[in-house]
């Protein structure tokens, strides 16, 4: 197989996307949108949680105190697959070593390359497997400019000491809009008549054309993404109805029904909004569109291994589904070019060969705006755990924070330490800080990795050596990072 290629933009324009509606793009505006459905906390369903709903914390206050790495006296990072400029901008105002490649690495060269970095931020293209990741022993933390981190062994980054961030909403609105436009081109089969007048044929058709105004949208997975869908759809003059796996709080007048068979009898309409887990592969198979009403449409946002696409297909070329629109699938390529093709999937010509089918390469969050949130969101999140240690909004570490040592503190220390979860740490991690006054203090668990992170007062800079030496001597250890 060749190697990955950009494809050039042959617009020649390089252009800014104005707000004329002066709406916040900012993660720092609080969303409200219903919390996380299918990514529902443990102790509230049976899958774990990947996205949170809330505001994400504005920059620390400038009179907050400039903290720096005891044992590390550059940041080196490494960015790859294009992330967005805005973040690229605010990891480089920090003073950091910034590398910024516009495409995911060979696995090979990702070893190399991340052996000599602290921070790396991908998106969803690079695997950040337990190989990879066990080469990295400089890196504290990872950035995933995107929603999904199925891409990254989470388990075994948090046994590393490894923080891991993500966007899990900044690129709602965009998805949400991006179905909108699926199901109203499925409803006029826009695609088969564009492409058809495309190649010559003129096809004025409107049989089994319709419109959306009166049909029922039914939504799988009613959590950030799902909840905007439905809002739009209802504007449209659609009927919304939604399953999840808790109970949620409708927006306007959709409605949650009791069971997937249920939404799937009822829709004209199916659109996938759920996580990549065990319980979720397949979800939609050949028995769940043996389910589905005549004439239906499918629509898959959501990841790949969700719909069993070969069923998919047999039951599209029976012509019991109107259409289908998939934008993810279960194995997608690592960078542009020719490469959807049956050495991908084995079904990919036959996918290819069918009517009234939108096939997009995974762009649900493939806006401008989208990027520039996440890019912001994803690189302050960095910037503060680098800068200070905080881990809220990390996805696999307990969430940790202290207020900021100010300037009136100049000789406070702030010790982070991550640390196995057993018993006594506490106490053994305080006889060495009992020399010291510790001003604040705050410790969480989660599984089993515990997180610690202590404010002390009146350090000289002499000390701080044997401050980090005796914390990297107690066996619970995992990572320490004492800041100054």
């Amino acid at each position: 197989m060749t190697p990955p290629k950009d494809i050039p933009d042959r617009s020649g324009l390089s252009r800014s996307v104005s707000n004329s509606l002066n709406l916040s793009t900012s993660p720092n505006f609080s969303f409200h949108s219903p919390p996380s459905s299918f990514r529902a906390p443990p102790h509230r369903g049976s899958f774990p949680d990947t996205a949170r709903s809330g505001s994400v914390s504005a920059a620390p206050p400038t009179h907050s105190k400039t903290l720096k790495p005891f044992d590390t006296k550059d940041i080196k990072v490494l960015l790859l697959e294009n992330v967005n400029a805005t973040g690229v901008d605010i990891l480089k105002e920090q003073g950091y070593q910034v590398e910024a490649l516009k495409s995911s690495l060979p696995e090979d060269q990702l070893i190399e390359k991340i052996r000599d970095v602290q921070v790396i931020g991908i998106r969803s293209k690079t695997k950040l497997t337990a190989r990879v990741l066990q080469e990295a022993k400089n890196l504290i933390v990872i950035g995933c400019f995107c929603i999904g981190t199925n891409q990254v062994d989470l388990q075994f980054a948090a046994q590393q000491g490894i923080a891991v961030f993500n966007s899990p909403f900044s690129n709602s609105r965009s998805v949400a809009e991006l179905v909108i436009g699926e199901i109203i081109a499925l409803a006029r089969q826009l695609t088969d008549r564009s492409m058809e007048l495309h190649n010559g044929t003129w096809n004025k058709v409107s049989k089994g054309c319709w419109e959306i105004r009166g049909k029922t949208l039914g939504i799988v997975g009613y959590g950030h993404i799902g909840s905007q869908l439905s809002v739009l759809a209802e504007s449209m003059g659609m009927s919304v109805i939604y399953y999840d796996i808790i109970n949620m709080m409708a927006l306007g007048i959709a409605r949650q029904v009791a069971s997937l068979d249920e939404l799937l009898d009822q829709a004209d309409f199916v659109s996938l909004h759920v996580p990549e887990l065990p319980e979720t592969k397949n979800l939609i198979g050949k028995k769940e569109l043996d389910k589905m009403k005549n004439g239906s449409y499918l629509l898959n946002n959501a990841r790949g291994s969700v719909v069993d696409i070969p069923a998919l297909i047999e039951a599209m070329k029976e012509g019991r589904l109107a259409g289908a629109a998939l934008d993810v699938f279960p194995h997608e390529p690592a960078g542009n070019g020719d490469y959807f093709t049956n050495d991908l999937n084995p079904w990919t010509q036959d996918l290819r060969n069918l009517k009234n089918l939108i096939l997009t390469p995974h762009i649900g969050g493939s806006t401008e705006e989208a990027q520039s949130a996440i890019g912001v969101e994803v690189a302050q999140a960095l910037a503060r755990y680098v800068n200070e240690g905080s881990t809220l909004g990390a996805v696999n570490m307990p969430e940790v924070n202290l207020r900021s040592l100010t300037l009136e503190e100049p000789n406070a220390v702030r010790v982070v330490y991550i640390h196995k979860n057993v018993p006594g740490v506490l106490g053994q991690v305080n006889r060495i800080l009992e020399n010291h006054n510790v001003e604040k203090q705050m410790t969480d668990s989660k599984g089993d990795v515990a997180y610690l992170m202590a404010d002390i007062a009146d350090v000289k800079e002499a000390e701080l050596k044997d401050l980090n030496q005796g914390l990297e001597a107690l066996s619970s250890r995992i990572r320490t990072r004492v800041l100054y």
